[in-house]
């Protein structure tokens, strides 16, 4: 793909899409980056990185990954690496369910529904409304919504490459807004709070402390998304000329009668199997529920299970749907279509396998905690007003999170310094938090480094071939900035007001 408009903001995007495209291909830039951290390890070996080892006690320093154990290790290790890179399982089991569900046809009539009651100009908010609703449910929106985007844009005779853009916007770039409580809200307290009770020990962080604005964020983002998407992106992108395997547009015919009892046949399956979870679920001792009765408190095994129910959802609605259409004749038609599915994720476990090599070596070298206790203290010692420390939270996030992917991974580190340091300042855990979780997520969707990154580049290949890093980078800038400047101006807004952020 190429950005073919010629206005100004064109014209940049054409410029970081030309160097952006220079760039050798991921796999390439992921053994630069290993290389890369194994140079530093040698020149830092040794360094305090300033942080204590939970598992020893003892204080954590640079590990010189070219000495002989580290080396060793490494390769030893990279069949485990790979086996157990946290993005690899999501995608590769969720993908078995949502294939059945795509086999049967029934993903593709409830596009061509959708569509056919929303107004044409609304499909672009809708898409970006799902994708922030989709994290409720943690990563499994990378597997399912953003494919997505592109079948509806496909559908609609819009170019495809701009609706994965739009989908993956919506749910990396805005990765913690969402309406309703997420997994990630739960991750994320358990770290504050035990930052915060370093200086108060008595201190408890409610895990919807930032509820509030992120679910008012979920708005913004969808309507700054929208106009990125309908005023820059798309008119700079231009139309889709179809030079990848999914050439050509499909069919926007709405469902047929046939179809729609299938559906109506699927969602009654969903509704029975929604009724068998209530119902192992309200019972105060269920095996479902953590040792504080919460079912959705640290540690509570219905956490663990919303990958499997994805699977247990998707696969039962897709079988009930195909044998009702017909679109399933017998077992084959089923293994076939998961079998197809998993073949066309050829070149994304190629990319896994490195990135899942970078990931591993990167984290014992200690490096990522060096950057980020250094970046806190540096952060600490400048002389700014509470709301500018504030914004340096969300700038130093940002610039981490380019090297860093997970959040979970920078919290664990960043908390215990920061939050601690600010609480004296007047800035609570949960404000400390917030600028945190703005900066974490904008930019998500323009680091090579994201673990889901060389999916979606997968995904848009499937509908042009020509599309490297920097044509992606060059389509999803766009939002990264903008999401970042009016994420930051709510937060000001929020701060000036004195709205509460969450419960």
């Amino acid at each position: 793909m190429t950005i073919t408009s010629s206005t100004t903001q064109s014209r940049f995007l054409r410029l970081v899409e030309r160097v952006g495209n220079k760039l050798p291909d991921p796999v390439v830039l992921f053994l630069f980056a290993i290389a890369v951290v194994y140079l530093v390890s040698w020149a830092l070996a040794g360094t305090d990185v300033g942080v204590i080892d939970p598992q020893n006690g003892q204080t954590r320093r640079i590990q010189n990954q070219f000495e002989a154990r580290p080396l060793i290790r490494n390769m030893s290790m990279m069949v485990r690496n790979f086996a157990e890179f946290p993005p690899l399982g999501i995608v590769l089991v969720a993908l078995l369910g949502v294939s059945v569900a795509e086999k049967a046809g029934l993903i593709g009539a409830f596009v061509r529904g959708l569509l056919s009651a929303t107004p044409r100009r609304l499909v672009t908010p809708a898409l970006l409304l799902v994708a922030t609703a989709s994290h409720a449910a943690g990563d499994t929106g990378f597997v399912l919504v953003v494919p997505l985007g592109g079948v509806i844009f496909q559908a609609m005779g819009r170019n495809p490459v701009v609706g994965v853009a739009v989908a993956f916007a919506g749910v990396s770039g805005a990765f913690s807004a969402c309406f309703f409580p997420s997994t990630l809200d739960v991750l994320l307290q358990g770290f504050t709070q035990s930052a915060a009770q370093l200086v108060e020990p008595n201190r408890m962080v409610n895990p919807l402390c930032n509820y509030f604005f992120m679910a008012l964020s979920s708005i913004v983002l969808v309507l700054i998304g929208w106009f990125v998407t309908e005023r820059i992106v798309e008119p700079a992108a231009g139309p889709w000329k179809g030079s990848g395997d999914s050439a050509g547009p499909i069919g926007f015919e709405p469902p047929t009668a046939r179809e729609k009892g299938g559906m109506i046949a699927a969602l009654a399956i969903a509704l029975l199997l929604t009724a068998l979870m209530t119902m192992a679920a309200w019972p105060a001792d269920s095996p479902l529920r953590g040792r504080s009765g919460s079912l959705v408190g640290d540690g509570a095994p219905m956490l663990e299970l919303v990958v499997p129910l994805m699977v247990i959802y998707f696969a039962a609605m897709g079988l009930v749907y195909g044998y009702y259409t017909g679109s399933f004749r017998s077992h084959r038609d089923v293994v076939d279509g998961m079998g197809r599915s998993m073949g066309d994720m050829g070149y994304y476990l190629v990319l896994a396998f490195f990135a899942a090599q970078f990931t591993a070596v990167f984290r014992d070298s200690n490096l990522g905690a060096l950057a980020s206790v250094k970046g806190a203290m540096i952060l600490g010692d400048l002389p700014l007003p509470r709301f500018s420390l504030i914004l340096a939270i969300v700038i130093l996030t940002v610039v981490l999170d380019l090297m860093i992917g997970s959040a979970s991974a920078k919290w664990a580190f960043m908390a215990p310094i920061l939050v601690p340091m600010l609480m004296p300042l007047g800035i609570s855990p949960e404000w400390t938090q917030a600028a945190f979780r703005v900066g974490d997520s904008t930019t998500n969707i323009i680091t090579p480094l994201l673990p889901y990154f060389p999916l979606v580049l997968s995904y848009v290949r499937r509908y042009d071939s020509s599309v490297g890093v920097g044509s992606l980078v060059a389509m999803t800038l766009p939002f990264s900035m903008a999401f970042l400047a009016a994420w930051t101006l709510l937060l000001y807004l929020f701060w000036a007001f004195r709205w509460p952020l969450g419960l």
